[in-house]
């Protein structure tokens, strides 16, 4: 499917025996040992052993001082933009009751958990923005103990503008520590005073990536995050240079970020692979960029908006791109992708830093079953059920049917019991 002027490599959601072995040991070592073990790593892996990985209320205030006034201006918009779109989401989430048959009323309500650690890259790049669209969203979900981590970085343990925007999220404690010993210490509580996590959240290298896998199900997570990826959908009226340069955009996240042009036009296909080679001549990140356009950049024709649904829907980006003459087409067809721009005024840095939709997205084809962590992730959907006596009869005879034929007979007997009530007294009925 599809004429392919540039096919890049396949990506591998995988990571290799080698990092699972190794974060193995990292997790059953801090979970043995604890604090102890947690210095260890964080000495050996980022020189880093204060007298307390906690940063304090002093110096919270001190660093977000340091913040430029602009930048905190633009930071304090992005967290009002994601605030407002998670309260808007949570208005969709209602609880539920209804009657499902005579006397029987199911429901739901939602409630948020208890606490979640959310971890904020601070590595090459320093994600500020992911402060906003992990502590922020579980805050407007009702969390109420959200710790955050961070790699050490700078005088205050962490960057400062990072610090700042935990603080503009509603973080109840900050802790300078990275890695796979951060999603360690906040799912097993192995520092003193921190209490273990109910859920952990954030993107992180394929380290951090790991470790989520790991410690799926001591805790919960939002997802795990692959590298980067961006898929253009562009026709005839694109602008070439746009079009290449959201492509590179992306692709300086890391060597391994897939970035896709599906077109309609061969032309657009062509121009856009030159402005690419031109581009990259002195491209600021062109050290990581080039290595990953060379390895894993893709162009292909499509004959159609069909095939082109078709291809794009089979990659299941985590950013997808129309740079469209007529979106609606692609609006109403697309299903497999972790969040849509919409026209060539909307770009992907917007949705990663300000405009209010989360960063933390499906990759590497997870986009064909989740979409990306938003604020009902947070929130524990419990059922009920409320039965008429009536209706507890009716429901004793079909599920002690149905358990008997399963073999379960201890379930036909607690339920076929309903039918027999009466026969049974109260404690306060008792001589």
């Amino acid at each position: 499917m599809g004429r392919y002027l540039k096919m890049g490599n396949e990506v591998t959601a995988e990571a290799s025996q080698e990092v699972r072995a190794r974060v193995a040991e990292i997790l059953e070592a801090v979970e043995a040992h604890g604090e102890e073990t947690v210095r260890d790593y964080s000495q050996q892996l980022d020189g880093w052993d204060p007298k307390s990985f906690r940063l304090s209320e002093e110096t919270i205030e001190a660093a977000s001082a340091t913040v430029d006034e602009e930048l905190r201006r633009h930071l304090e918009l992005a967290a009002s933009q994601v605030k407002g779109f998670a309260e808007a989401q949570l208005e969709t989430l209602l609880p539920l009751e209804k009657e499902i048959g005579d006397g029987v009323t199911l429901g739901h309500r939602h409630v948020p958990v208890g606490s979640v650690g959310a971890y904020v890259p601070g590595g090459q790049y320093k994600l500020i923005s992911s402060a906003l669209m992990s502590a922020l969203t579980a805050k407007v979900a009702g969390v109420g103990r959200v710790v955050s981590m961070s790699a050490p970085s700078g005088e205050w343990g962490i960057h400062a503008p990072t610090i700042y925007a935990m603080r503009l999220a509603g973080v109840d404690e900050i802790y300078a520590l990275g890695g796979v010993q951060a999603m360690a210490a906040m799912a097993y509580g192995a520092l003193e005073g921190l209490e273990p996590v109910d859920m952990l959240v954030g993107a992180g290298n394929v380290y951090v990536a790991e470790a989520k896998r790991q410690l799926f199900g001591r805790v919960g997570i939002d997802l795990i995050a692959g590298p980067t990826e961006i898929l253009v959908i562009a026709d005839e009226s694109a602008r070439p240079r746009v079009v290449a340069v959201d492509l590179l955009g992306q692709a300086e996240h890391g060597p391994t970020s897939p970035a896709v042009l599906v077109t309609t036009s061969q032309r657009l296909g062509e121009l856009v692979l030159s402005e690419i080679e031109a581009l990259l001549g002195d491209w600021p990140t062109a050290e990581v960029t080039r290595r990953a356009w060379q390895d894993y950049g893709t162009v292909v024709i499509a004959e159609g908006v069909e095939e082109t649904v078709a291809l794009s829907d089979g990659f299941a980006p985590e950013h997808l791109e129309l740079q469209v003459e007529d979106t609606a087409p692609y609006e109403e067809g697309l299903e497999n992708y972790g969040s849509l721009f919409v026209g060539e005024g909307t770009t992907v840095p917007f949705g990663d830093k300000v405009v209010g939709t989360n960063h933390t997205l499906p990759t590497s084809g997870a986009a064909r079953y989740t979409g990306g962590l938003w604020v009902g992730k947070f929130l524990k959907t419990l059922t009920y059920q409320r039965l008429t006596g009536e209706a507890s009869r009716r429901m004793a005879a079909a599920a002690g049917n149905i358990s008997r034929a399963e073999c379960m007979l201890g379930h036909a007997i607690s339920a076929e019991i309903r039918l027999e009530m009466e026969e049974y007294p109260r404690v306060r009925d008792l001589g």
